[in-house]
Order: C-alpha cells, then structure tokens, then sequence
C-alpha cells in the first residue's frame, strides 16, 4: 500500500518503512508522530483520491533524526548605490521512517507499543538516567563557545549583516569585539556554524570587514 501525503508545502509518494526527510516536525528521536495530510492512497491499480484530502485516513511516522539541511545564500546587490545584501538560511529537517499508513479513522498500534514499553521500564532507572541527561543539556547551555576578552566591548552591529539580534547572540557566545572576529580560525568558523544561525560564508565576511574595522 502506498499513500500520497502533503507536509511542509511538499508532496511525497510514500509506503511503509521508506526513509525521508521533510520539514521539521516536533518530536524527539524514536517518537511516532502523525505527518501530513493523505491526498490519496491505494493498492496497485485500486487508489483512493481526496477532496483535497482523504476523510479518516492518517500517516504514522518514527522520528530517525532532527537535523539541518546545506545553506542556501541569497546575495544582492544595486548596481553603483554600493549597497549588497546577503543572507543566509539552513533549513531544519526531520528525517523519518514511515511506520503505518491508517485508513478510516484506525488508530496507530506502533505509538501504544511504545508507550507500553516506556511504561513497563523501572521507574528509579528512568530518574537515573534522566538526571545526568538534564545536567549535561544544562552544562552545553550554560558553556559559551569562545571567552570574552576584557575590555569594553566594541558595537558589533557596524558589521554589516549583524543585526542587533545577531550581535547579541554573538555576546552570549562570548564574541564581544571586532578583534576577536579578525582572528577567527577556520575551526572557529565551523564551530561557530555548527551551533549558530549563521552560515560560514557570513561569518567569512564578518571576518574580512572586522580586520578592517580593528586597524582603526
């Protein structure tokens, strides 16, 4: 059996077990969660099509993994106004393993299994290993990526492309000066994509006006 679902402004062609990724949906790895609305479904020649979508009929899916996609750069620029514009965007993902496809009104069997194994686990493990869980996730929240230099900090919002929203995150990230961005490494660079909204080319260019702007 197939089933064609719609989610995130996209359609897929989908059957139990297939592999993809799509939009983000919320949900923590190993969760069953209900994707999409079916446009229509069927069994070889024999397929069900919606108006627009099929009454009672419902796709499962289990969370594989929460990620990003590759980032897409928009760049403009007016001829001779010396003005350009760039812009950055990742999209997230969630990629996903069709679990069932459901048809009038069925409730999905995969999510009360996993629910009953949940349950049936002891209650003193579960705290156990919750509680290093939440130290460690308060650790990484709590550990800014670079120490702030002493000194009074410079306005980072002169950059172009960092908005005062941007430059407050960099502050939370101990990035306080236009010195400190001129030395970043390409290793910093990475890392600083990696757990940022911002892509590399745009802190590749942060970079370049930063040496400029700390020969001052």
């Amino acid at each position: 059996m197939f089933a064609v679902i719609k989610t995130g402004g996209k359609q897929y062609r989908v059957a139990a077990n297939d592999l993809l990724k799509i939009e983000k949906v919320e949900g923590q790895v190993g969760d069953i969660v209900e994707i999409g609305h079916v446009l229509a479904h069927g069994e070889g020649e024999n397929v069900t099509f919606g108006a627009p979508f099929v009454d009672g009929a419902s796709v499962t899916a289990e969370v594989v993994e929460q990620g990003k996609n590759r980032t897409v750069i928009a760049f403009k620029k007016r001829r001779r106004q010396n003005s350009r514009r760039k812009i950055g965007h990742r999209q997230l993902l969630t990629t996903v393993r069709i679990a069932e496809i459901l048809l009038d009104g069925a409730k999905p069997t995969k999510k009360a299994a996993a629910k009953t194994e949940a349950k049936a686990a002891p209650k003193t493990e579960a705290k156990a290993e919750a509680a290093p869980k939440k130290e460690a996730k308060a650790s990484e929240t709590a550990a800014p990526l670079f120490k702030a230099p002493k000194g009074e900090p410079d306005d980072l919002t002169v950059i172009k492309g960092i908005g005062p929203v941007a430059a407050g995150q960099l502050n939370e990230q101990g990035i306080t000066t236009f010195a400190q961005i001129a030395k970043l490494s390409d290793k910093d660079v990475a890392k600083i994509d990696e757990h940022m909204p911002f892509s590399t080319d745009q802190i590749t260019d942060w970079r370049e006006q930063a040496k400029e702007l700390a020969k001052k």
